[in-house]
C-alpha cells in the first residue's frame, strides 16, 4: 500500500477568491456571509447567502467558455489550477494514464436545468441551449479538468449530498493507495445560490433567517443557532503517492492517513439520536489510519449551525473519543463561509491542511453560549496555537451519508 500525501491547495469561497485569502479569513473569524445579491429577495424569509464576491470568469477563461461553462464548473477549474499551480506543476503538461480527477458537486448543474425549464415554458424547444445538457451533468466539472490537465487515469464524480468533498478525497486516497493512480486532482464545487435552490432550502426551514446580522447569522453550536447560511465556492487539492512527490522534490502539506464512510439508515434529513453513523464512521476512519482515538488533535467538524446535527455531531465525537473528548479541539469553520454544500469537504480539507501545517486551529466563529448536548471546547472566538499532529474531519450529507478523513502532519515535519 502507498502512502498518499496532499502537495498542492486550491480554493474559492466566501472568503476568498483563493487559499491564501480564504485561510486569512477564516483564521481571522472574517465572516464571508451577506445579503444576496443575484436576484431580489424582498418579501422572502431568508435573504442571506455566502456568495463568492469578486470572481469574473472573463479573467479565467475566453468569451466561448464562458457563456458555455457553468460557473460550479468554472469554480472547480479555477481550483484546480490553483492547486496544481501549488503543488509545483506545469499547467501546460499532460499528467497522462497515472493521473485521474475525483471531484463532485451536491447540486452541479441544477441553475442551468432551472433556466432552461423556464425558456422551454416561455419560448419553446428551439430556444433550448444545444450547451444545456453539458451545462447540467455534474461529473463536466471534473470533465473539464481531465481535459485541462490531461489527467487520462481513473476517474470518478461523487454526489453525495454535503458529503461530496469528503467522499471524492477518500476515494481518491483509495485508488493511489492500492497503486492504480500515481496523482488525483480531487474535492468538491457548488454553485447552488439561485432562486430556486434557495427556495426550495428555505421551505425545509432549514436555513437561518438572521437576516438583520447576516455576519453573525452561521453560529454553529451556539444556544441561538437557527439553520445554516447556503454558500458557494470549491476546494480542490493534488493527491500523489509519497514516492512521487519525494522524487521530483514536491513541497508536502499534509498526509492523507484514513477514510471511511457509512450510512444512518435512518432518514433522509435528520441524524438518529447519538448520530450512530457518525459514530461508526469516525471509528472505521481511526481503524484505517491504523490510530487510537487518543491520538487526535483537531477535529474538523461538520458543524453545520442547525440545532439537531449540531448536537448530534457533539454527542457522537463524546462516544467515540470517551474522556480524550476533553482534550479535544474542535472546530467549525462554516461560521465564516457557509455551508459550500457538495464543496463543504473539499474546503476543509484545505483548511485542515492548513491548520497542520501552521499548527494553529482556526476558530468556531460567533459562538457566545453552546447549546444543549453541546460541551466540548470548540475554540470560540478567535483562532489558538496548538501542537496538531492528526486532524479529523467530519462530513455528512442528505440521505444519512457520512464520510471522516483523517489527515497528518508533513512525514518528517
Amino acid at each position: 500500500m502507498h502512502r498518499v500525501v496532499l502537495t498542492g491547495l486550491g480554493a474559492i469561497s466566501p472568503c476568498g477568491l483563493t487559499v491564501p485569502e480564504t485561510w486569512a479569513a477564516v483564521r481571522e473569524a472574517r465572516s464571508g456571509i451577506g445579503l444576496v445579491t443575484g436576484w431580489d429577495t424582498t418579501g422572502w424569509a431568508v435573504r442571506i447567502a455566502g456568495e463568492v464576491a469578486g470572481f469574473d470568469p472573463n479573467d479565467h477563461f475566453d468569451r466561448k467558455q464562458v457563456r458555455r461553462i457553468e460557473r460550479f464548473v468554472q469554480f472547480a477549474i479555477v481550483a484546480a489550477r490553483e492547486a496544481m499551480r501549488d503543488a509545483g506543476l506545469p499547467l501546460d503538461r499532460r499528467l497522462g494514464p497515472r493521473a485521474g480527477v475525483y471531484l463532485g458537486s451536491g447540486i452541479g448543474g441544477a441553475p442551468a436545468i432551472a433556466r432552461n425549464s423556464l425558456i422551454l415554458a416561455e419560448r419553446g424547444p428551439r430556444r433550448i441551449s444545444p450547451f444545456f445538457i453539458p451545462q447540467s451533468l455534474t461529473n463536466l466539472a471534473g470533465g473539464y479538468i481531465a481535459m485541462e490537465h490531461g489527467c487520462e487515469g481513473p476517474s470518478l464524480c461523487v454526489s453525495t449530498a454535503c458529503a461530496t468533498g469528503n467522499h471524492s478525497i477518500g476515494e481518491a486516497w483509495r485508488v493511489i493507495r492500492s497503486g492504480d493512480a500515481d496523482l488525483v486532482i480531487a474535492g468538491g464545487t457548488e454553485a447552488s445560490l439561485f432562486n430556486l435552490g434557495l427556495a426550495g432550502f428555505m421551505s425545509m426551514r432549514a436555513l437561518s433567517k438572521c437576516n438583520d446580522d447576516p455576519a453573525r447569522a452561521s453560529r454553529p453550536f451556539d444556544a441561538s443557532r437557527d439553520g445554516f447560511v447556503m454558500a458557494e465556492g470549491a476546494g480542490v487539492v493534488v493527491m500523489e503517492s509519497l514516492e512521487r512527490a519525494r522524487a521530483r522534490g514536491a513541497r508536502i502539506h499534509a498526509e492523507v492517513l484514513g477514510y471511511a464512510l457509512t450510512n444512518d439508515a435512518h432518514h433522509i434529513t435528520s441524524p438518529p439520536e447519538g448520530h450512530s453513523g457518525a459514530v461508526r464512521c469516525m471509528r472505521l476512519a481511526l481503524q484505517s489510519a491504523g490510530l487510537e482515538a487518543s491520538q487526535i488533535d483537531y477535529i474538523n467538524a461538520h458543524g453545520t449551525s442547525t440545532q439537531a446535527n449540531d448536537r448530534a455531531e457533539s454527542q457522537a465525537i463524546r462516544t467515540v473519543f470517551g474522556d480524550h473528548a476533553d482534550q479535544l479541539l474542535v472546530s467549525s469553520t462554516k461560521g465564516v463561509t457557509g455551508h459550500l454544500l457538495g464543496a463543504a469537504g473539499g474546503l476543509e480539507a484545505v483548511l485542515c491542511a492548513r491548520a497542520l501545517a501552521e499548527q494553529v486551529v482556526p476558530p468556531t466563529a460567533h459562538l457566545r453560549e453552546p447549546g444543549d448536548g453541546c460541551d466540548l471546547d470548540y475554540v470560540a472566538g478567535s483562532a489558538r496555537p496548538a501542537p496538531i499532529r492528526y486532524a479529523l474531519s467530519n462530513a455528512f450529507g442528505f440521505g444519512g451519508t457520512n464520510a471522516v478523513i483523517i489527515l497528518g502532519r508533513a512525514p518528517d515535519s
